[in-house]
């Protein structure tokens, strides 16, 4: 039995769809813990593009369990969207998708809130996708929150739900001078939502104990990336909940003793979207090849990533907050056509040179980035099937990278389909 946690190393982006899809084939159980329909996983497999928001990305590679973990917050009308685009490819969610019952619902007051908030904050905002996941998960805190058990519960729903819509009123009103709600319609929607949805609904956590305890093989997928997340990442420019291993086990249930590995997905390079710092970033012409040969858009929102070479030091803090045992590099074919390539391997701040990255916002602001330069290998991976056919240059890169990070690479993926991968 194996239990593993893939999480990304960096600001999310890295390709960590892809990678579960892949493993997902040996898998008993694939778990997303996390996050909402604010992240988009991208698989590519039999011609065929999906991009899945809530749904484990474990769907369509074996005949994993997919489960909805406690810790994502759902959005129903987007989820029920996707189970019909999934059934529509031939998947079989009858007995396949569970949906935690202890999983919070995100609702359109949440998505209203999230927008008007963003609007108030002004030069100050976060750059959130407005799907409102940050005011779902401030429901949750506050003890105000629906959870997907409470679909069950028709008259119970509709009393929960008209209290925190008379809540929701009075700050719109007051504090940002916006028009009411009204509760009927949303109640009206979520219950017919709550019919649909209702099959999946059930005790993930027990299930997921008695899968330990048989022995059984388990996949935990995460969203976004460790720098965003909210203890770890570049507070206050982070998401809304732990993409970290650690969230792992909050949002699934799992604990942490039954944890094997850790997954860390990192690019060859490094990306961000949304507003906060980013100490690599490339304004100029090198940063404009990278997201155009990589294809840097976000999968749901459409947004342009920034980008920039990759951070060694923001990826060994997040190699040591998660507990990263296995290292993952993906789209190293996107630097195929680069004379050079540079690698961040220490920061100066305010002076003084350090290796550790810093917690404080205003210290990452201030800092400059000190860059080891290597050649590129200025041909094309596309043929490489083993980690031996890679150029010179290549191994020399992916080297450095393991010998800073003190990880040895698991798996290298030179592309976005299942066969565009080294399992070394």
């Amino acid at each position: 039995m194996a239990v593993r946690v893939v999480v990304g190393a960096q600001w999310g982006d890295e390709g960590k769809g892809k990678i579960v899809d892949l493993l997902s084939k040996d898998a008993d159980f694939v778990v997303r813990y996390q996050g909402g329909a604010n992240a988009g996983h991208t698989l590519k497999f039999d011609d065929k593009k999906v991009v899945l928001h809530l749904i484990p990305s474990g769907m369509f590679n074996g005949n994993a369990t997919c489960i909805i973990g406690n810790g994502v917050v759902v959005d129903p009308h987007a989820l029920i969207e996707e189970i019909q685009e999934v059934q529509a490819l031939g998947a079989n969610l009858e007995d396949r998708l569970k949906i935690s019952s202890a999983a919070h619902v995100i609702l359109p007051y949440h998505q209203l809130l999230d927008k008007v908030k963003e609007e108030h904050r002004g030069d100050d905002a976060i750059g959130t996708t407005g799907r409102g996941i940050g005011p779902a998960y401030e429901s949750k805190v506050s003890r105000a929150g629906i959870r997907m058990a409470d679909l069950l519960h028709p008259r119970k729903l509709q009393k929960k739900v008209k209290a925190n819509i008379a809540g929701v009123n009075k700050k719109l009103k007051h504090i940002y001078e916006h028009e009411p709600l009204d509760a009927e319609p949303i109640i009206s929607e979520l219950k017919e939502a709550a019919k649909a949805l209702r099959p999946y609904i059930t005790n993930t956590s027990a299930l997921l104990h008695e899968a330990i305890s048989a022995d059984r093989d388990i996949l935990l997928e995460g969203a976004q990336g460790s720098m965003l997340d909210l203890d770890h990442g570049t507070y206050p420019y982070v998401t809304s909940s732990c993409p970290t291993a650690g969230g792992a086990c909050t949002g699934s249930a799992i604990p942490p003793t039954a944890i094997d590995k850790v997954m860390g997905i990192s690019k060859a390079y490094c990306t961000r979207v949304g507003h906060g710092p980013f100490t690599t970033e490339l304004d100029a012409e090198v940063g404009e090849k990278l997201r155009t040969e990589g294809q840097e858009f976000g999968a749901t929102t459409g947004r342009p990533r920034r980008c920039g070479w990759i951070d060694l030091v923001a990826l060994k803090y997040a190699a040591r907050v998660n507990g990263i045992n296995e290292l993952t590099i993906t789209k190293l074919d996107i630097l195929d056509d680069f004379e050079e390539i540079k690698l961040c391997t220490e920061y100066e701040i305010d002076g003084e040179r350090v290796d550790v990255f810093p917690i404080d916002l205003s210290d990452v602001n201030a800092i400059e980035p000190k860059f080891t330069t290597m050649p590129g290998w200025q041909q094309s991976l596309e043929d490489c099937s083993s980690y031996d056919e890679l150029p010179a240059n290549a191994k020399d890169y992916l080297q450095f990278i393991q010998d800073y990070l003190e990880l040895d690479l698991t798996i290298l993926s030179k592309g976005p389909k299942r066969s565009e991968t080294i399992i070394l």
